[in-house]
């Protein structure tokens, strides 16, 4: 199929004169897209190195200093499918600037605060122009490449998200080390400025088209994902069987029938309810979300034991959960450029099977296992990440009409962090219940301090086996995926 071509830009569009010739153009597009998702998961993980320097410079405990991560995902999550939308309406382009330019208002600000609070809002405003590269890059890379290089593309932009997650903690304690806490939202602001720039010279704008937004629809997707996504993140702290927490996910299952109802009601939605219909679509979607679930729980629990039962310093535990993020961006691409010839069912399957054994072999970590052992286990679920989600994403985003683009980008952004939480939430919700079960029993032959190690252990093998039940339920799902249709971006 030949190279779908960009919508000419309207006479005296600014920068695009400049821009880079056509031959070239979808290679800057890529950059630019993977500058921009390499900067939102970069700058949501940056900062939790930096949680004990906050606490201390602002004076404030634990569970507020929180805020200012929980504040930034939580609003990344909410309105990816709302920015999704606008990019379909008004253009990609446009919504894809408006991100970096808040983002980098946001930084600047952050960087500012005079007080916990004030971080906190400016995290919310700096989240609001994460959710907007988040919502529409991936769309922006399906326009810019034929569905023969699609896989390789959107392989390219699942390495700068690792990449991304990886260097985060790293960069950021050595920012935090040379200067200050300030330093991790100050550096933002550079990088941005020139992503702007290039953003503004190097993407095509297209045209916008003649639809409506749906407000009730983003309200109620609003009522339906906050709740929800603030009860797992803070269940733990606050009680799973607290009245607030309670009282949210009621509220959010009142938002989810309401948003649900007004989708089809309404003529031109938020979210095309009837992209469901379409099995690829529905399939790609819930599998992607059960190996964000598995990738959280490994970035969770993983920690704990590497730093509280091996007692490794942070620096090495750091390092040894780099396997993970570096495999899957070395099999990304890879991953991704085979898809282009074979397919997305065979590779996506098999790489959620590999991570299932993956996840299930951390079950058999001991107090003793070594180095080779632990690096090992995250070598495969690395592997089989990087086989998975670049192929994955593809089929997503192949299996929609062009005009519903913006619409799938965002509902891949929304399974990934939707997917994450549920991950973490699941993990310390097993631990909580399990621990305290295998403690009672330890204690009777072990000393106090070795049965609560090993307490927690098994507790986590509990959290692993889950994982792995939950990633072979994604391989399931994924194996009965369908095939791209008519009207729909091929691939």
């Amino acid at each position: 199929m030949p190279e779908a071509q960009a919508p000419v830009p309207p006479p005296g569009a600014p920068g695009e004169a400049e821009a880079p010739p056509a031959f070239s153009r979808k290679w800057w597009v890529l950059v630019t897209v993977m500058v921009g998702t390499f900067m939102g998961p970069f700058d949501g993980s940056v900062v939790n190195i930096a949680l004990p320097r906050l606490t201390e410079y602002f004076g404030v405990g634990v569970t507020t200093v929180e805020w200012v991560v929980v504040a930034y995902l939580l609003t990344v999550s909410t309105f990816l499918l709302t920015f999704g939308r606008l990019g379909d309406m008004i253009g990609l382009k446009k919504i894809y600037l408006a991100g970096f330019a808040i983002f980098v208002l946001g930084s600047g600000a952050c960087a500012l605060a005079w007080n916990i609070w004030a971080l906190v809002g400016f995290r919310v405003l700096q989240a609001l122009g994460a959710g907007m590269l988040f919502a529409v890059g991936p769309a922006i890379v399906t326009h810019a490449f034929p569905p023969t290089e699609r896989g390789k593309a959107l392989g390219f932009v699942g390495v700068s998200v690792a990449v991304g997650l990886a260097l985060g903690p790293t960069l950021g304690g050595f920012l935090i080390g040379i200067y200050d806490w300030h330093l991790i939202f100050l550096v933002n602001l550079p990088v941005g400025l020139f992503a702007l720039v290039l953003a503004w010279r190097v993407l095509s704008y297209d045209e916008p088209h003649d639809q409506r937004f749906d407000p009730l629809g983003s309200v109620t997707s609003f009522v339906a994902l906050f709740p929800l996504l603030l009860a797992l993140s803070r269940g733990e702290a606050w009680g799973w069987d607290s009245p607030l927490v309670l009282g949210l996910f009621a509220l959010s299952a009142a938002g989810a029938v309401s948003f649900v109802v007004t989708e089809l009601r309404v003529e031109q939605p938020v979210l095309d309810l009837g992209l469901f219909r379409i099995r690829l679509f529905s399939a790609a979607t819930l599998s992607a979300m059960a190996s964000y679930v598995v990738t959280s729980t490994v970035i969770f629990t993983i920690p704990f034991y590497l730093i509280n039962i091996r007692g490794f310093p942070v620096q090495v535990a750091g390092l040894l959960l780099t396997p993970v993020p570096l495999m899957t961006a070395i099999f990304g691409p890879l991953s991704g450029s085979w898809s282009d010839r074979i397919g997305s069912r065979f590779l996506s399957t098999t790489g959620l099977l590999i991570s299932a054994v993956g996840v299930a072999s951390l079950a058999g970590l001991e107090r003793d296992t070594g180095t080779v052992g632990i690096v090992g286990r995250l070598l495969l679920i690395g592997v089989g990440m990087g086989l998975f989600q670049s192929p994955n994403t593809s089929a997503i985003m192949g299996s929609v009409p062009r005009h519903r683009l913006g619409i799938a980008s965002g509902m891949v952004a929304t399974a990934r962090n939707v997917g994450m939480v549920l991950g973490v939430s699941l993990a310390a919700m097993v631990i909580a219940v399990r621990e305290p079960v295998y403690l009672g029993r330890l204690l009777a032959e072990l000393g106090r301090e070795t049965a609560e190690k090993e307490a927690f252990l098994r507790a986590e093998h509990d959290a692993a086996w889950l994982a792995a039940g939950i990633c072979l339920l994604g391989a399931l799902v994924s194996l009965v995926r369908g095939q791209p249709g008519t009207g729909q971006v091929r691939g």
